[in-house]
């Protein structure tokens, strides 16, 4: 079997591998693309789990619900009256289906427009060989690649609790979770985290009872503890029942359901019955099947790609990108560094700072923030200014119907440098976009109040936000 050859080749077609591919071809080089996901008709469907089962069909599913939602229960606000209002689980299911191919379709132009050559099946290590690495592809047509500098961008996949195994039936993953083919009465959740509040949040607007059950104290004990407070009240009140502090026992899964053993914080002894149970905490990275060993290539104990602050591993020409590596497992943060690497190829000098990655949960209300959150500046005994305002002090947030939530920055209490923005409210993932770019630039608080923000907007909240800081908000 003859080789064919390329400057780079990269595994993996998700968010860091595809935008790797793109940006390596547009700077000049012979770039192949390896990607094993297949669609229901055994076709390929690059952009890994974010456009399969994560990103783009949960929030797919989120918008449905938020509709049927709104129907439900806000549109007699706006003088819309509706008769037996109903669901059609499959319909949306299959909408969601149509936005994931429509994704997985733009890929592929992408990769023809550029250049790019995509091979469909698993890749993996063979040898090193003279000037780079033999790459194996296992699919339909089994090939043989060599390419020059390899990009590892394999992903993530979910953690199964020990012991139980995923069924994608009762005991479900991100995967299972977005396929429910009809509404359950009952719904559990292990974990309070992204994948398990979004998805939590989807099943609750339609009618389920859902249940989360987190081991940790507090609730979203990443994000700023003032805007984790207000979320949890908010979903409280929806009908969220979130249970924190507890101790998971046995899982047993039966035909009609999931029976869920806990201790709670208390230390009382408890049982969850849920006709279906999503677990949701955390994700490991994908390095199984990659041959690693058989060329050296170095992992951690969490079977993660070792590499240094460019995305270098421990082999010359060989880097590793997204999910299967250190840092935040986003495919935001997969992306930039997808097109950084490509980009140190070239020889560029490309930066990526964690510090200003946003985080984003869709659920309703939205939260989003970058930076420091009050507890970590606590910590690290800095000196720092905060400023809020409320959106039910905002104009358009009283237009729209959704004043929930604020926005919040957080400022070096002498330079007046931003450290830190959180938001909880009406779209905050489209909100945190300025936050990022004023961090960038490393602006101040008083660059952000001494911006123009157009009115009526949301985005005054976070100019609103600023001026809070220096005590002199203006509409609140």
């Amino acid at each position: 079997m003859s080789s064919k050859s390329f400057d780079v080749i990269v595994i993996g077609a998700g968010p860091g591998g595809y935008i790797a591919a793109i940006r390596a071809a547009q700077l000049g080089f012979a770039t192949a693309c390896i990607d094993e996901w297949t669609n229901a008709a055994g076709g390929p469907a690059p952009g890994g789990t974010c456009t399969n089962v994560g990103c783009i069909p949960s929030k797919a599913l989120l918008q449905s619900s938020e509709h049927f939602e709104h129907a439900g229960h806000h549109f007699a606000d706006h003088g819309i009256g509706l008769k037996d209002l109903s669901i059609d689980v499959a319909k949306m299911l299959a909408r969601k289906d149509t936005v994931v191919k429509q994704n997985n379709d733009g890929i592929l132009y992408l990769f023809k427009k550029n250049k790019v050559s995509f091979f469909h099946g698993r890749g993996s290590f063979v040898k090193a060989v003279d000037g780079g690495y033999e790459i194996a592809v296992a699919g339909a047509a089994n090939e043989t690649l060599v390419g020059r500098q390899i990009v590892v961008a394999t992903g993530s996949s979910a953690r199964a609790l020990p012991g139980v195994a995923f069924d994608e039936e009762r005991i479900l993953s991100n995967d299972g979770a977005l396929r429910i083919p009809k509404l359950p009465k009952t719904l559990g959740l292990i974990g309070s985290g992204v994948i398990g509040l979004e998805m939590g949040s989807v099943w609750r607007r339609l009618g389920a009872q859902v249940t989360v059950l987190e081991a940790l104290p507090t609730f979203l004990g990443a994000v700023d503890e003032q805007i984790a407070k207000e979320a949890h009240k908010a979903f409280t009140k929806q009908g969220l029942k979130i249970e924190l502090g507890v101790k998971v026992g046995d899982v047993k899964s039966g035909k009609n359901g999931v029976k869920v053993a806990y201790t709670d914080a208390k230390g009382g002894a408890q049982t969850l019955e849920v006709e279906r149970l999503i677990v949701s905490i955390g994700r490991a990275p994908n390095t199984a099947g990659l041959n690693a060993e058989g060329v050296g290539l170095k992992l951690d104990e969490r079977g993660a790609i070792v590499v240094d602050d460019d995305c270098r591993t421990n082999l010359p020409g060989v880097w590793a990108v997204g999910d299967v590596v250190r840092g935040p497992m986003l495919a935001h943060k997969a992306e930039e560094e997808g097109a950084a690497v490509a980009e140190r190829i070239a020889g560029q000098h490309p930066h990526v700072d964690f510090n200003t990655v946003p985080w984003v949960i869709y659920t309703s209300p939205e939260i989003a923030w970058v930076g420091q959150t009050e507890q970590q500046l606590k910590a690290a005994g800095r000196a720092y200014k905060a400023g809020t305002f409320p959106f039910m002090a905002n104009g358009r947030a009283r237009a729209l119907g959704d004043t929930t939530g604020m926005v919040k920055i957080l400022a070096d209490a002498s330079t007046d440098e931003v450290l830190g923005v959180h938001i909880v409210g009406p779209m905050a993932s489209e909100l945190i976009a300025e936050a990022v770019l004023a961090m960038e630039f490393r602006a101040s608080a008083e660059d952000i109040a001494r911006t123009c923000h157009a009115h009526p907007s949301l985005s005054e909240a976070t100019k609103e936000a600023a001026l809070a800081v220096d005590r002199r908000t203006l509409n609140f």
